[in-house]
C-alpha cells in the first residue's frame, strides 16, 4: 500500500490514474498492525508531518519521509482507526509551519471546521450490479432518452418539523428518487456534492475534491443514494469543477508554500470574477490529481457521468480579462493549450476506463468540436450544453406575443447549428438566480398566459433535437427565484380551496402533470430522442410563419417509417383551420396537447385526432386542417385508426 517508485514516476509524468488508492489517508495493515498510511505531494516543503487529535496536533510526533525526488511524503501510523481528525503540518523553506487539509481526504469535518477525517473506501456493499453491467456493456449510447433533473441537495426539500434542515443523503434517497421516477426523468444531476466551505457557492468552490460534503451524511450514505437511483433505473450525474478552486487557507492554495496546484502569475492563475485560483494544467502532477479525481467519482461512487463546470473559462487565457491582464500562449494566441490537452486526455481516458459513462461540457462559446472525438481533433466530450438555444428561446418566450412576429429568428436560428455538437438543452439553475426570476416569472402575460407559455416552451424544448435538462422547481412552475438556503415551494402543489367544498388542482400541479406526461411521451416515442444529433432526425414543415408565430416540424426515429409532428402556436389566438402539410395520408392522433384541461388549458384542440385532406401544403400532397390552441403545442402521429381515405 506504500507509494512505490513506479507510482511516483507515474505521478510526476501526469499518468497516475488511480492515485486515490494510495495518496491521502488509507487504512492498511503493516506487520499485522492495522493503522493508516498517509501520503501527500508537497515538493516545496522542508518538512511534512501528520498532526491530529491522536497526537495533540504535535508536528514533532509523526514526521513523514520523502519518497525520492518525487515530492511525495509518506508515513504509516499504527493503531489509528476511522473517524480521526487530521491535517498535514507543512514547514516551508523559510517561514513558520502551517496546516493543510488532505487534498485526497475521503471525509472532512462539517464546515466551518476544516480538518480531514480518516475514513475507508471499502465498506459499502453495492447492489447495482445489473445497472453497472449494462452500463459497461452498452457503452455510450446517443440514441437513448435523456431527461435530466438538476438538483441542489440542500434546497430540494427541507424538514420543516426539524428546523427546516436539509434532508440527508438517505432521506433524499427515500423522497427524491420516487419523485423523479414518477415525473418521468431519466437522470438526476447533482450540483457539486464535494466538500466546500461556502454554502452560497452552491458547491462550486471545492476544497475536498475526494470527499462528499459531510453536511448530509457520510460518503457511504451518498453511495446508498446512487445505489438506490440505479436500482430504480435512474442515472446519476455529478457536477465537477476542474476549472478553479478557492483561496481558503486549509485548501490547495500555495499548498506547500509555493504555487503548487495553481500558477504563480495571477494573470494565469486567478479568476478575477470569482476570486478563485486556476489549476496549472501544464504541470504533470496537477493533471494526475484531476484525472484521478474524475475516475474516482466514476468508479468509487458509480457516477454515470460528470458535467464539467465552466469549460469556457478553461479554454481561453483571456476569459473575462482585459488587454494586458492575460498571457498569450506560445503561438501568441488566446487558447489555453495546456487546458485543451488536458480535456482531450480526460475525455479519452474516462471513456476508455469507464465505458458507458458520459462527460458533459458546460461551454458557452463557439469553440469547435467540443463533443467530437479526440482522434479527429475534438475535445472528446459526450455532450455540450446548448447555451445559445437556451438564451434565444428564453428571450423569445419572455416577449409579449404581439412582438414575437419580429423575434421569430430566436425560434429558428438554433437549427443552423443544431448538429454541430451533441447538445443538451438546459434550463439550469443559472437561469433562475441573481435577479433573473423563475422560469414561470419570465413568461409574458397574465397568470394564465404565463402558465400556457411555459407549457408551450417545454413542449418546444422536447420537440427540438437534443437531450433535456430542467432544474428542480421548474417542473411545477415555482414563482419564486431559487434560493440555495430554502426549500422549493412545495406548498404551491396543494389543491386550492374554492370555498364550496371542492379542492381542484392549481396550475402549479397542472404544470407538473404536463411535464410528467411530456417526459413519458419523450421516453415512449423514439422520434423524440433516437436521432438527436443528425439532420435525418429533424425536418421543418414550416419555420417561416412569423406573422402567426407558429412553427411546425417533424421528428424521425432511426426507422424512417416512425415519425411524428409537432406544432407550437406562440400567440394567445385560437387558429382554426390552420393547414399543415404532412408526408402521408391517414388519421393523425393527438398524442399530447398542452392546452388540455388537465394541464390548466381550455381544451382547445382536434378532438383527439383527425384525417388528412388531399390538399397540397408545404410540399406534400396531403395536409391537416388543424385547430391550434392558444399559446399551445400539439404532438400528432399517424396511426391506423380512422378513415384512411383522403377527401
Amino acid at each position: 500500500m506504500f507509494v512505490t517508485d513506479i507510482d511516483c514516476h507515474l505521478w510526476n509524468e501526469g499518468r497516475w490514474r488511480r492515485a486515490w488508492e494510495k495518496l491521502g489517508a488509507r487504512a492498511i495493515e503493516q506487520d499485522h498492525a492495522p493503522g493508516y498510511h498517509f501520503a501527500v505531494w508537497a515538493p516545496g516543503a522542508e518538512r511534512v508531518s501528520v498532526v491530529g487529535g491522536f497526537n495533540h496536533w504535535n508536528g514533532d510526533a509523526h514526521p513523514m519521509t520523502p519518497t525520492g525526488s518525487s515530492g511525495i511524503w509518506q508515513r504509516f501510523i499504527p493503531g489509528l482507526g476511522a473517524g480521526e481528525t487530521y491535517k498535514f503540518e507543512i514547514r516551508p523553506h523559510g517561514g513558520p509551519p502551517f496546516l493543510k487539509a488532505d487534498p485526497f481526504g475521503l471525509l472532512c469535518e462539517t464546515p466551518p471546521n476544516t480538518a480531514s477525517i480518516t475514513a475507508r473506501l471499502d465498506t459499502y456493499q453495492w447492489r447495482d450490479e445489473a445497472w453497472m453491467a449494462a452500463r459497461r456493456a452498452g457503452g455510450t449510447r446517443l440514441d437513448r432518452p435523456m431527461a435530466i433533473y438538476e438538483v441542489h441537495a440542500a434546497s430540494w426539500r427541507r424538514a420543516p418539523e426539524d428546523g427546516h434542515r436539509p434532508l440527508d443523503w438517505r432521506e433524499l434517497a427515500r423522497d427524491l428518487i420516487p419523485y423523479v421516477v414518477e415525473r418521468g426523468f431519466t437522470h438526476i444531476e447533482f450540483l457539486p456534492v464535494m466538500e466546500h466551505p461556502y454554502e452560497p457557492s452552491w458547491g462550486y468552490q471545492v476544497t475536498g475534491y475526494f470527499a462528499t460534503t459531510s453536511r448530509f451524511g457520510s460518503p457511504d450514505d451518498f453511495r446508498y443514494l446512487v445505489d438506490e437511483c440505479h436500482r430504480a433505473g435512474i442515472g446519476v450525474l455529478l457536477d465537477w469543477v476542474p476549472g478553479h478552486f478557492p483561496k481558503d487557507a486549509p485548501g490547495l492554495r500555495r499548498f506547500d508554500g509555493t504555487a503548487l496546484y495553481e500558477h504563480e502569475d495571477p494573470r494565469q492563475g486567478e479568476h478575477q470574477d470569482w476570486g478563485t485560483l486556476i489549476f496549472n494544467y501544464g504541470r504533470h502532477e496537477v493533471r494526475s490529481f484531476l484525472m484521478t479525481n474524475a475516475l474516482f467519482w466514476l468508479e468509487s461512487f458509480h457516477a454515470d457521468g460528470l458535467r464539467v463546470d465552466a469549460v469556457a473559462s478553461m479554454l481561453y487565457l483571456d476569459y473575462s480579462r482585459k488587454a494586458g491582464e492575460w498571457v498569450p500562449n506560445r503561438y501568441g494566441g488566446r487558447e489555453n493549450l495546456d487546458a485543451i490537452d488536458f480535456l482531450r486526455e480526460l475525455n479519452a481516458v474516462t471513456h476508455d476506463e469507464q465505458p458507458g459513462t458520459v462527460m458533459i461540457a458546460e461551454e458557452s462559446t463557439a469553440f469547435p468540436a467540443v463533443s467530437r472525438p479526440t482522434w479527429i481533433g475534438g475535445l472528446g466530450f459526450t455532450f455540450k450544453w446548448n447555451m445559445g438555444w437556451m438564451h434565444d428561446i428564453i428571450t423569445y418566450a419572455s416577449k409579449d406575443p404581439i412582438y414575437r412576429r419580429w423575434e421569430h429568428q430566436h425560434l429558428t436560428f438554433s437549427m443552423l447549428y443544431a448538429f454541430n455538437e451533441n447538445f443538451i438543452l438546459p434550463f439550469s439553475h443559472d437561469e433562475v438566480v441573481h435577479g433573473k426570476g423563475s422560469m414561470l416569472g419570465k413568461m409574458a402575460g397574465d397568470h394564465w398566459q404565463k402558465a400556457a407559455n411555459l407549457r408551450a416552451l417545454y413542449a418546444f424544448m422536447y420537440a427540438h433535437p437534443g437531450k433535456k435538462l430542467m432544474f428542480m422547481g421548474c417542473e411545477f412552475g415555482q414563482w419564486r427565484e431559487w434560493t440555495h438556503d430554502q426549500s422549493l415551494d412545495w406548498h404551491l402543489l396543494e389543491p386550492a380551496d374554492k370555498g364550496d367544498g371542492t379542492r381542484p388542482a392549481g396550475y402549479h400541479s397542472q404544470i407538473q402533470r404536463f411535464v410528467t406526461d411530456l417526459n413519458h411521451l419523450y421516453q415512449r416515442e423514439a422520434p423524440l430522442h433516437q436521432v438527436d444529433f443528425e439532420p435525418a432526425g429533424f425536418q421543418w414543415i414550416d419555420c417561416n410563419d412569423s406573422d402567426a408565430s407558429v412553427v411546425s416540424l417533424i421528428r424521425r426515429a432511426a426507422d424512417p417509417d416512425d415519425w411524428l409532428v409537432a406544432i407550437v402556436n406562440w400567440t394567445p389566438v385560437i387558429r382554426a383551420g390552420y393547414r399543415v402539410g404532412v408526408p402521408e395520408a391517414g388519421y393523425y392522433r393527438e398524442l399530447l396537447n398542452s392546452d388540455a384541461a388537465i394541464y390548466g388549458g381550455a381544451n382547445i384542440g382536434n378532438q383527439g385526432g383527425l384525417n388528412t385532406e388531399r390538399i397540397a401544403a408545404h410540399g406534400w400532397a396531403q395536409s391537416l386542417s388543424l385547430t391550434l390552441p392558444p399559446l399551445g403545442a400539439i404532438f400528432l402521429k399517424k396511426t391506423n385508426r380512422g378513415n384512411e381515405v383522403s377527401r
